[in-house]
């Protein structure tokens, strides 16, 4: 096979990470809540019924801003069933999954799991603009961030809550545009509702960080129509605007599966241009970023069978897809995705942290473990803190259905503070090793710390309850680092950590 090859060098970047590009996602959907994130009377359980498993392992996963409580949930959600004594909560049916709502678990006992996470777990707060408004959004930021001395601060105090939760960040509704959202809205509908409300939320607190709902897929018929629309009436009143894209393998075509990043970056690419676009036409400096809030490896075509099926349960076995090598490597691939353009992506949201199409599964009152795809983003989270280095890969190339000619390789570097270069990479071939050659032109580095590898054998294997550990990282031989020319072979379908000081 020839030799893939790029050149890194500190002239040429592409931006800061922003540490929200780690973020995930907690709905009340399936079991991410309860016998996920919360079960009391679980062996590892806390006195706030939070799994003491599950916490270790959302730690090691490195997740920042975690966005709250919905996705499609939030749609029909009323932020006052979820507070006060839990005894006194009301049982609320859910539209969006066919399930009960308990409301055992609301925003407080979420605030207080952010807080057992670290300080690096952020509240990422969705507001529903699907059945409810302007009122109802004001009334929640109210009760969460004023100190006190009004009549919903003060009941957060006496719901045992006396400091404020200083949510920042903020989500204004979720996939207004879908015609399945409890509250679907056109363009012009949704634009002016969240000018209104971010207008009205930005007069309590001018700092909050604000998200328009932008399409909620490139295939969507009104897809850049929509964004457009909307950033016409919010643009100087938000600070984001969102994204959502989940791929699986449709019709037996694993070529194209593999590239889906390719995908992901023509999405976001046109979503820059279509903000920009919108912002030379108001004569505006400022620039719209991008919060790709909703992202995964989704084997969606199952869903709807499995929804439609429900009768009001509580908590359903629900989206818990079992990810194999392939689907990590892919999700690797989304990685490298975003973090290449993290100049204008500045938050990103896995969607969901567990049970739900997530990287940690649980069995109620039993253990917790690993998917596959953990490894790819913790690794991530972990090493891709610092500066981006522009990548242009030079790569042998295979053809696909969806996208025609694609790189076997998909790359990106980054370089920290201190001077290490982390390069993630992936190798798209089935069959074949890729050789690999990296310059490195005015970097620091003399030698290689690791070269990590998520790889198997079999394509298909995974991370089961029965074999929790069938599938880990392991060390590459043979990489080098030798007078600025760094050297590695990367196994065929694989991921790639190579550290380098």
């Amino acid at each position: 096979m020839r030799t893939a090859r790029f050149t890194l060098d500190p002239a040429f970047t592409v931006g800061e990470v922003d540490p929200r590009l780690f973020g995930s996602f907690v709905e009340h959907l399936g079991r991410c809540v309860y016998t996920g994130v919360f079960e009391p009377g679980h062996p590892t359980a806390d006195a706030d019924g939070v799994r003491g498993d599950v916490l270790a392992l959302v730690r090691e996963l490195g997740v920042t801003a975690v966005r709250y409580p919905g996705g499609n949930f939030v749609s029909g959600y009323r932020w006052e069933d979820s507070v006060g004594p839990v005894e006194e909560r009301p049982r609320r049916l859910d539209l969006a999954w066919r399930s009960t709502e308990t409301n055992r678990f609301g925003l407080s006992e979420f605030i207080s799991f952010l807080r057992k996470i670290g300080p690096q777990a952020e509240p990422m707060m969705a507001l529903n603009l699907g059945t409810r408004g302007v009122a109802e959004a004001l009334q929640l930021q109210e009760y969460a961030n004023h100190p006190g001395g009004t009549a919903l601060s003060d009941l957060r105090a006496e719901h045992g809550d006396k400091d404020p939760f200083g949510i920042r960040l903020w989500c204004l509704g979720n996939e207004m545009d879908g015609p399945w959202q409890t509250g679907h809205k056109t363009a012009e509908e949704y634009g002016r509702l969240a000018a209104e409300t971010a207008r009205a939320m930005r007069r309590i607190d001018p700092g909050v960080r604000l998200v328009a709902c932008g399409s909620s897929g490139r295939s969507m018929p009104t897809f850049a129509a929509w964004e457009a629309t909307v950033l016409q009436e919010t643009y100087d009143l938000v600070d984001h605007i969102s994204l959502h894209a989940y791929y699986e393998p449709l019709d037996g075509d694993v070529d194209s599966f593999l590239a889906s990043a390719v995908d992901m970056e023509t999405f976001i690419e046109d979503v820059v241009a279509t903000c920009d676009h919108v912002g030379a036409r108001l004569k505006s400096p400022k620039k719209i970023n991008l919060s790709f809030d909703e992202w995964n490896v989704w084997y969606m075509s199952r869903t709807e069978e499995q929804v439609s099926a429900l009768d009001w349960p509580e908590a359903p076995r629900l989206l818990e897809d079992s990810y194999s090598v392939m689907d990590a490597v892919v999700l690797g691939s989304l990685l490298i995705a975003l973090l290449r353009h993290a100049d204008r992506v500045t938050v990103a949201c896995l969607a969901q942290l567990v049970n739900v199409i997530a990287p940690i599964m649980t069995e109620p009152g039993g253990p917790a473990w690993r998917q596959t795809t953990f490894y790819p983003f913790a690794q991530a989270s972990k090493y891709g803190r610092g500066e981006v280095l522009d990548v242009r890969v030079d790569s042998p190339t295979y053809g696909t259905r969806k996208y025609g000619e694609a790189d076997l390789l998909h790359a990106t570097a980054v370089r920290a503070e201190d001077g290490t270069v982390t390069v993630f990479a992936v190798n798209r071939s089935r069959t074949e090793p890729l050789p690999l050659e990296v310059a490195l032109n005015g970097l620091g580095p003399t030698s290689v710390v690791e070269h990590s590898v998520l790889a198997d054998a079999d394509p298909d294997a995974r991370n089961t309850l029965a074999e929790p550990d069938r599938v880990t990282p392991h060390t590459a031989e043979g990489t080098a680092l030798d007078g600025g020319r760094l050297t590695a072979v990367l196994e065929p379908l694989s991921w790639n950590v190579i550290r380098l000081a």
